[in-house]
């Protein structure tokens, strides 16, 4: 693969995977409008390993609690702040992850890459955003994350299995409309992220394994640098941005992004 579409496929993972704009979607998108063949399942592979150190090294704290906190659920001790924000993390995720297997086992992801289905819930979940965020409570903080919430956070998260709908922003419109502070709701999402991203990578594994194609090469080594690099600086920017902005900004990209893919699918 060429370095410069290597590279670009890399930043644009590592960039978006963690913004409220659908990183499935700009990766779907990119080799459908530039006529670039799909990266293939080993560059995925890469720059999920990628984005997924990135944010185990951003948020190192909250990582070893919820390894601190897997371990003490391990050995039957479920009191404590760790082993429950582990609990709610595992809880959270298993929606994704039954959604997922089904979405695969079935076949059914072929259906979910078209422009227009990209474009209507790049705009539809843009305005949602925006009502989450404009609507939602300044009170609870991520020690208030209760059964309920992490239930509802969850659902929300297997709903951005469809590309465009964005798995961060869903999920921050979810606990911005549970009350949860910006700052608080983007620590959440992120933290969310940990998990299902390590799920999705788990699966592309399994795939590779079944195609008998576990090559890294130097491709993957780079992609997944690039990656990493490219998500730290998104989750920097990020949770700069949620302590003294709104999301309007990533709300008005998305309409924009949505009514140019709504004129290419259209015209």
């Amino acid at each position: 693969m060429p370095l410069l579409t290597l590279a670009i496929l890399a930043l644009i993972q590592g960039v978006t995977e963690f913004l409220p704009i659908s990183s499935s979607a700009h990766l779907i998108l990119f080799p459908a409008l530039t006529g670039n063949e799909d990266q293939g399942l080993t560059i995925d592979a890469a720059v999920h390993v990628g984005t997924l150190i990135a944010v185990l090294l951003f948020f190192h704290a909250e990582s070893a609690a919820i390894f601190r906190g897997s371990l003490q659920v391990a050995t039957g001790r479920f009191d404590g702040p760790d082993a429950r924000l582990a609990l709610l993390l595992a809880l959270a995720t298993v929606p994704v992850v039954i959604v997922g297997a089904a979405i695969a086992l079935t076949g059914f992801d072929e259906h979910l890459r078209s422009v227009k289905l990209i474009a209507w819930t790049t705009v539809i979940f843009a305005v949602l955003l925006w009502a989450g965020d404009r609507f939602g409570a300044q009170a609870a903080k991520l020690g208030d994350w209760r059964v309920g919430g992490a239930v509802l956070m969850g659902l929300a998260q297997a709903v951005s299995l469809i590309p465009g709908v964005s798995r961060s922003g869903v999920t921050m419109t979810a606990a911005r409309a549970l009350g949860f502070q910006r700052v608080e709701a983007a620590r959440l999402s992120l933290l969310m992220s940990i998990p299902a991203v390590a799920a999705v990578g788990a699966w592309i594994v399994v795939k590779l394994v079944r195609k008998g194609d576990l090559a890294l090469g130097l491709d993957s080594a780079i992609a997944a640098a690039l990656a990493f690099v490219a998500a730290l600086a998104a989750l920097s920017v990020l949770m700069r941005m949620v302590r003294t902005w709104t999301l309007t900004p990533f709300v008005l990209y998305r309409l924009v992004l949505g009514g140019m893919l709504l004129w290419v699918a259209y015209a």
